[in-house]
């Protein structure tokens, strides 16, 4: 015991005051400030209710000893729990809780709400959702999407470094398309870019022309939003991909789905990179023209052959055998593009008894100026091919003054063709 002179404040030393509780009763250790607001990131445990305070007025619990039985040492007890439980200490005290009154029943677990910035435990809600529709048109082979809107948040990636997509906590979103395997500018659509906004709402459609039954098998639609920036790369925000097998033909599909982080491309599997590009041909042997119409509709995800990631695309047609070459016609020259649409006809006057012994050779040019043309990829119809080439060409001549469209595949050889310009 220390001695103090009279009128001497007492001292405690740090030793004394961190090792005891002056407090009555035994002596104890003093509890660190962290037990009394304790850190949970959802909100409290479930049965966190069930060690809360009753209010004043409410009855007192069956299981609850009078004031009178209680010593001292135990009063001291019962109120370090209750400054425990008013502080939210759930947890530091290792004896079994407590059961639920009789009188009142164990509340529900609270569920999991959107902090105040708007961020949910949900990865894919954080990245944002995307409301589009999906329609396959078999009979003209074309793949309609939709873009209706989107709900981009304000914050995205992760809850470790958050941060907004532009400065002003707002974004400038557009969509993007690609059909996978086989990603590039040829099959790259994009919708137009929505200024200063988190919920954009485009009602665009995009649509791939060219689609076979074969696509809708083997494909999946790749869509992505991103972040347009004049000044930096156009930042990702989320990405979904729907395998276009899902889909019915002629049937229109809603989707709503949330947007998910980038997926590698597995580029193993793409087989589509062998292909040059797509191209519609019509065909028609009209009796009053005494004659057959080739006509070049459009090409589809051609191959660049520019430095610029395009192609300035145009078509030659042939009718082989050509002894008088005097057969080649060929179509305008589109620029900077690899889905060009042509629109043009040609008439080749022949009798309809010698298309038998003909093929019609088409191929497809990237134009340059200086040099030499490109060759991008080419298709002959036939007696002698194989295939839709053939059942093209034998349609056509079964059926005088009926016009059949078919899209064909262009391929980089042609067996017995003069591939020069």
């Amino acid at each position: 015991m220390t001695l103090r002179r009279r009128g001497e404040k007492a001292t405690i030393s740090i030793q004394e005051h961190m090792a005891i509780d002056v407090c009555p009763g035994p002596i104890r250790p003093i509890k660190q400030i962290s037990d009394y607001f304790p850190r949970f990131p959802r909100g409290l445990p479930q049965d966190a209710a069930l060690r809360t305070p009753a209010p004043p007025d409410a009855p007192a619990r069956p299981a609850a000893a009078s004031a009178s039985s209680r010593s001292p040492s135990d009063g001291a007890r019962d109120d370090d729990e209750d400054v425990d439980q008013l502080f939210g200490a759930y947890g530091s005290s290792p004896g079994p809780s407590p059961g639920p009154s009789p009188a009142c029943p164990p509340a529900k677990p609270p569920e999991d709400e959107p902090d105040a910035d708007g961020y949910e435990s949900d990865d894919c809600t954080a990245l944002g959702t995307l409301d589009f529709s999906l329609l396959y048109d078999q009979e003209s082979n074309a793949l309609h999407c939709t873009i209706t809107k989107a709900k981009v948040p304000k914050l995205m990636f992760s809850r470790k470094g958050l941060k907004p997509m532009d400065h002003n906590g707002l974004a400038d979103p557009y969509v993007k398309l690609h059909l996978l395997p086989g990603a590039s500018k040829a099959n790259k659509l994009r919708t137009k870019t929505l200024h200063n906004t988190l919920n954009p709402t485009w009602n665009e459609t995009l649509t791939y022309y060219g689609i076979t039954d074969e696509d809708m098998i083997r494909k999946t639609l790749r869509i992505s939003v991103c972040d347009e920036d004049k000044f930096r790369h156009n930042e990702f925000i989320g990405e979904t991909r729907v395998p276009l097998k899902k889909l019915k033909p002629n049937h229109t599909k809603t989707f709503s789905i949330c947007l998910e982080k980038q997926l590698p491309v597995d580029k193993t599997e793409d087989k589509s990179l062998e292909e040059r590009g797509r191209i519609l041909i019509s065909l028609k042997y009209s009796s009053q023209k005494q004659g057959l119409l080739v006509g070049i509709v459009r090409c589809a995800h051609l191959a660049a052959m520019d430095a610029n990631g395009y192609s300035d695309p145009y078509v030659k047609t042939y009718l082989r055998p050509d002894v008088d070459k005097k057969s080649k016609h060929k179509t305008a020259v589109k620029k900077k593009t690899l889905n060009p649409e042509f629109n043009e006809e040609f008439c080749y006057e022949i009798k309809h008894g010698d298309l038998a012994k003909k093929s019609l050779e088409v191929t497809v040019w990237d134009y340059d100026i200086g040099r030499s043309n490109d060759f991008i990829g080419g298709v002959v119809l036939g007696i002698n091919a194989k295939g839709e080439r053939l059942k093209h060409w034998f349609d056509c001549l079964k059926n005088k003054d009926k016009r059949i469209e078919r899209w064909h595949t262009l391929t980089s050889e042609l067996p017995g063709a003069v591939l020069s310009d």
